[in-house]
């Protein structure tokens, strides 16, 4: 191997190409000798995987088990409010509490809730009697739970002028038994027995009272309708699994019986399904637990592992078809599993760093691991099991056996002599095949139409200023949905769709949303609640919010009652002795905690409870309520935490989902830059890392767009988009950059004449795979079908058309080919002079 310095290169430029090329050389030289091998032993690396499947695949069946904690999948794993929650706990237990409102509870515990809707244009106010049937109904249950009851009125319309705000008529009317478990194992048992009697209740009220609409949510409704997307969608899973073997099969297939290869499209997607299978034995024999969430990882890896035995079949065919098939497999391991290990470790690296401690969200760490595994065994099994089916089926071909019917093909004298139908479907394409074509896999009618139509079409001068326009309104249209992004708190978006747990959310949205949930108010600290500045301060930061305050309450009994406590010892006399004592105040005595000192008594703690005005967009600003009551905790004098359940899903949840693609990009982005100088062409990665952040804004803003919120689903299919731009462009780019022809041109044509069709058929085959997940009713899988089609939009966008021309525009420049070209065009036309001189006489001949 020699290297000659160009005129002006510096010595260290002449080094890194040496590096660049020695690396390159090496790895070829490696999966040059990993496919003689799996070509000599192809019986081997056939079985180990399949015995794998076996033993891995039972296991996962007997180990199944479905994870039961929604919180602790979809809730920041390490978040303030979690801490919150065990203080407020902590202060006021839950089993100390005997006449409780239903506002005080740190955990959402066991509960059944109701809606009762009255028809449009009636007043609830006006059907009390079915209300209290339906409240009877649930007391009167069996194996009913001591419960204390809270309730709301939606859709409230207001006396008019009126000065203390009398309710003229309501909507509906929101009932909730919340139930007393104290945290025994056998009575949660019974509060889960409890909810299911619940929720039948309400299915059966719902036929007897027409007149009403009744919505019902348990506290179990949640998890069981976000299981439920993974049985609807089962058998739907199975029809993309059909249309993604169809397609593969199809677009494996050419006119010609010989070179054909549909059974390899075939094995190659059923290479990618077995793994998935091991991959998941694997996960449920370590104890890991099944989740919705983990129905996007056959899609996937499905992405990816096809593109990887398309790759191999494109450069099959691109191997010299006179030599014998064990050196014709190890030369396509030598040109195509280079670019997949550098691929496959990236996607191992991305999910690999989502599978972190940094991630906080369990379910997107869960998801990341079982990722990791799965493509480890994805790679494995390609070059491995698949690996030996190209053999047998490059055997076969060099045996002259048909890659469909595996019977001997016959002659072509034998053929003539034939009808036409047994001519076509035993031709092997010597008919279509001239002198002038060396090579007959050109006929594949995909290969046909990149080489005779679409490369000239996408190349022509007049294509090129529509598809810079096209590249602008993308590029517009991306930057306005990223600027528009919002989090995806709530967690109907991985519900099924047509759960009672949707249509509660959405109703109660509609006539509920007014108020804020109740927000405890926990004071932590002895406060000098008797001291009018400390009465002040309490003052200042309940306002722009209504209170349920025992101190409010309180400082009105003294005022009504004509009672001075401006000292310690009279506040907690009169508090204890009066205050508490009287029937309508008795209910605070919960909210209080004493201490005693000797003869002192002392306030260490207390709650209040807060409501805040909201809009429609209730969610949002309680996070906002939320946000700036906790900065005020720390800078005021009275040291309080603020709580309520739905916190814990809350808190810095938009920095939480989106930690793992920021970390995910950066070790992308890292791992490109770092190896700038060490791959085959430094402009090589700089092209990639241009498209893939093309790319990977450009799903960000239109699935913004398509009303898409920043939910685990979301961020996952944005660190896979990552991965899937680079899987299809990496090829492309790199064939591009170390291509000799004379023009820009000329070099795009021949890296989509090479790379065209395997990336044609893998987005293909993805996208049509995707087209079964519409009819799964599930928000889930909305937001899945969503994000990984405009992943394989926005990657076969850029891939068939606006690189092909944009490289045409700008570097690397193929002037020094053209040079090297005409200089060796010319040294050859000096040899032919030299030798026609020395023998004239075989010029004729010539």
């Amino acid at each position: 191997m020699c290297f000659l310095r160009r005129p002006g290169a510096p010595a260290s430029w002449i080094w890194w190409r040496m590096l660049r090329q020695v690396l390159r050389r090496g790895l070829q030289s490696f999966c040059h000798r990993l496919g003689s091998c799996v070509s000599r032993h192809p019986v081997f690396f056939l079985t180990v995987p399949a015995v794998l499947t076996v033993t891995f695949g039972l296991g996962a069946l007997n180990r199944f088990q479905p994870e039961g904690d929604l919180e602790r999948l979809v809730a920041p794993s390490h978040s303030l409010a979690k801490i919150e929650r065990s203080l407020a706990s902590s202060l006021f237990p839950l089993d100390q509490s005997k006449s409780q409102l239903y506002s005080d509870l740190h955990t959402p515990g066991r509960y059944g809730r109701v809606i009762l809707l009255s028809p449009p244009g009636d007043n609830i106010l006006l059907q009390a009697e079915g209300i209290l049937q339906t409240h009877r109904a649930v007391l009167e249950m069996k194996d009913g739970r001591n419960s204390f009851i809270g309730h709301q009125l939606g859709g409230v319309v207001e006396v008019p002028n009126s000065k203390d705000q009398r309710v003229k008529s309501a909507r509906a009317i929101q009932i909730t038994y919340y139930l007393q478990t104290y945290g025994s194992a056998t009575q949660d048992l019974i509060g889960e027995k409890w909810e299911n009697e619940f929720c039948k209740l309400m299915r059966k009220l719902q036929e007897e009272h027409r007149d009403l609409q009744l919505y019902s949510l348990a506290s179990f409704s949640l998890w069981r309708d976000f299981h439920k997307t993974s049985i609807l969608a089962r058998s739907q899973v199975l029809v993309s699994l059909v249309l993604i073997l169809t397609t593969a099969t199809l677009s494996s297939s050419m006119k010609d019986c010989l070179r054909g290869k549909p059974f390899l499209g075939l094995l190659g997607v059923l290479t990618v399904c077995i793994s998935v299978i091991t991959a998941a034995g694997i996960f449920f024999i370590t104890d890991g637990k099944y989740n919705s969430t983990l129905l996007g990882i056959p899609f996937f890896a499905m992405g990816h592992g096809t593109k990887g035995v398309f790759e191999l079949l494109s450069g099959w065919r691109r191997t010299k078809e006179n030599l014998p098939f064990k050196d014709r497999v190890a030369d396509a391991y030598s040109d195509v599993m280079v670019t997949y290990t550098m691929t496959s470790s990236l996607y191992f690296i991305t999910f690999g760093m989502g599978a972190s401690p940094f991630t906080n969200i369990e379910a997107v760490k869960v998801f990341c691991q079982n990722m990791c595994v799965s493509i480890l065994l994805n790679y494995f099994y390609i070059f491995s099991f698949f690996g030996s089916c190209l053999v047998f089926a490059g055997q076969l071909e060099q045996n002259r056996y048909h890659s469909i019917f595996c019977c001997k093909i016959p002659s072509a004298e034998y053929l003539d002599r034939k009808p036409v139908w047994f001519q076509t479907v035993m031709s092997d394409g010597h008919q279509q095949t001239s002198h002038h074509e060396t090579n007959p896999y050109q006929h594949h009618f995909i290969q046909h139409f990149l080489r005779e139509h679409y490369n000239e079409w996408i190349t022509n001068i007049y294509v090129k200023p529509f598809v810079v326009i096209l590249y602008l309104i993308y590029a517009s249209f991306s930057f306005m949905g990223c600027l528009q992004i919002s989090d995806g708190a709530n967690i109907i978006n991985l519900l099924a769709s047509d759960s009672p747990s949707v249509s509660y959310a959405m109703v109660q949205q509609k006539y509920f949303s007014n108020y804020s949930p109740v927000i405890g108010f926990y004071v932590y600290e002895p406060l000098e609640y008797w001291n009018s500045s400390v009465q002040e301060d309490l003052r200042r930061l309940c306002s722009g919010f209504t209170a349920v305050s025992w101190v409010e309450q309180y400082y009105q009994f003294l005022k009504v009652s004509n009672i001075s406590a401006n000292n310690k010892s009279d506040f907690i006399s009169v508090l204890q002795s009066s205050f508490l004592k009287k029937p309508e105040f008795q209910h605070f005595r919960n909210d209080i905690i004493f201490s005693k000192a000797g003869d002192e008594n002392n306030i260490i703690a207390s709650r209040l409870y807060l409501v805040a005005r909201t809009s429609r967009d209730k969610q949002k600003e309680v996070v906002e309520v939320l946000e700036k009551l906790r900065p005020l905790s720390l800078s005021k004098s009275i040291r309080f935490i603020v709580f309520n359940p739905s916190f814990v899903f809350m808190d810095h949840y938009s920095l939480s989902v989106t930690v793992p693609v920021l970390i995910a990009g950066f070790g992308v982005l890292l791992v490109l830059i770092l190896t700038f100088f060490l791959v085959i062409h430094p402009l090589g990665n700089f092209w990639l890392i241009l498209s893939v952040t093309s790319i990977e804004l450009g799903v960000l803003g239109l699935m913004t767009l398509w009303n898409i919120d920043m939910d685990c689903i979301s961020i996952l299919c944005l660190i896979y988009t990552l991965n899937f731009a680079i899987d299809h462009c990496a090829p492309l780019l790199y064939t591009f950059v170390l291509a000799t022809e004379h023009t820009r041109t000329q070099c795009i044509k021949s890296s989509l004449q090479e790379h065209g069709t395997a990336i044609l058929q893998n987005v293909t085959s993805f996208l049509i795979g995707l087209v079964p997940l519409l009819f799964v009713p599930s928000n889930l899988t909305f937001t899945l079908f969503k994000c990984l089609l405009l992943t394989g939009g926005c990657t076969l966008l850029h891939c068939f058309v606006i690189l092909p021309v944009f490289l045409t525009f700008f570097p690397p420049s193929k002037k020094h080919h053209k040079k090297k070209k005409r200089a060796k065009r010319k040294e050859r036309e000096e040899i032919e002079c030299i030798e026609i001189q020395e023998n004239p006489d075989h010029v004729t001949t010539v």
